[in-house]
């Protein structure tokens, strides 16, 4: 499988941010809120032809580095199964900040299409301390699991840098050629903040794989990024206020999807 076998056009992947989980400070005690919120957004995201969903552990900050503990898998599993059977389009996993093996096993256990790995390669300096990708765990566990699951890895991710100053153009070419990935995703600095158009031309110019844009896209700029990415991943726009820790207003979503329907062919 293929990021085409997934995808027609340029996709929209949209983000579940789902409540706190299980063992995380803000669990509210029920997983039955968890279920509740993730289903009534992601029907709204479905609703307005949103082509994928992504399904993230967004609120359990403070985000454990690589690793997340049992409960934490267990909780997204079960939510992650229940979007994959309740809707018909590709679904994905982040489990954040960077338990690839965990958002592996949970896809292909769930029956999703696809995980985000925000450090695939190389090492990176973020709120979490150093992170070391480990693709070589990652493609090693998606060949024993004869798991179709596809690899969407972040370069030069969102609240992080570079442990070593490389170019992003040298970062995207490993992780596409030594990391193995089926697409890969450029994102700005920080959550909800918009990448640089020049970083996106320049990984696109150096990798052959899908590009896509991962933060930052509003009906205001999507005209200009909409030529050069082959797809994008929101979250934040969709939220109240365009604050990502808000819930998904059904306005904000459809606002979205009518500017982008006018720039597809």
């Amino acid at each position: 499988m293929n990021f085409s076998d997934l995808f027609s056009g340029k996709p929209l992947i949209a983000c579940v941010h789902l409540l706190p989980l299980p063992g995380s400070p803000g669990y509210s005690g029920t997983m039955n809120d968890i279920y509740d919120m993730a289903l009534k957004e992601a029907g709204i995201f479905v609703k307005y032809g949103c082509s994928g969903l992504l399904i993230e552990n967004f609120r359990d900050i403070p985000f454990y580095p690589d690793r997340i503990p049992p409960e934490t898998i267990a909780s997204l599993a079960n939510v992650t199964h229940e979007i994959v059977n309740n809707f018909t389009v590709p679904v994905g996993v982040n489990a954040l900040r960077n338990d690839a093996v965990a958002a592996l096993s949970i896809a292909t256990a769930a029956g999703a299409h696809f995980i985000r790995v925000n450090i695939h390669t190389g090492a990176a300096v973020t709120d979490q301390g150093i992170i070391v990708g480990r693709a070589f765990d990652t493609l090693r566990l998606r060949a024993n699991l004869r798991s179709g699951v596809l690899i969407f890895a972040d370069v030069a991710v969102k609240h992080a840098q570079p442990l070593a100053a490389r170019s992003i153009d040298l970062e995207a070419a490993d992780i596409a050629e030594r990391g193995m990935a089926d697409a890969i995703i450029v994102t700005g600095d920080r959550t909800g903040t918009e990448a640089g158009i020049l970083n996106l031309k320049l990984v696109k110019q150096n990798v052959s794989l899908p590009v896509l844009l991962g933060s930052g896209l509003t009906p205001d700029n999507i005209g200009k990024f909409y030529p050069v990415i082959d797809g994008m991943i929101v979250g934040s726009y969709f939220k109240k206020e365009g604050k990502a820790n808000n819930f998904v207003e059904e306005e904000r979503v459809k606002m979205f999807s009518d500017k982008l329907s006018l720039m597809r062919p």
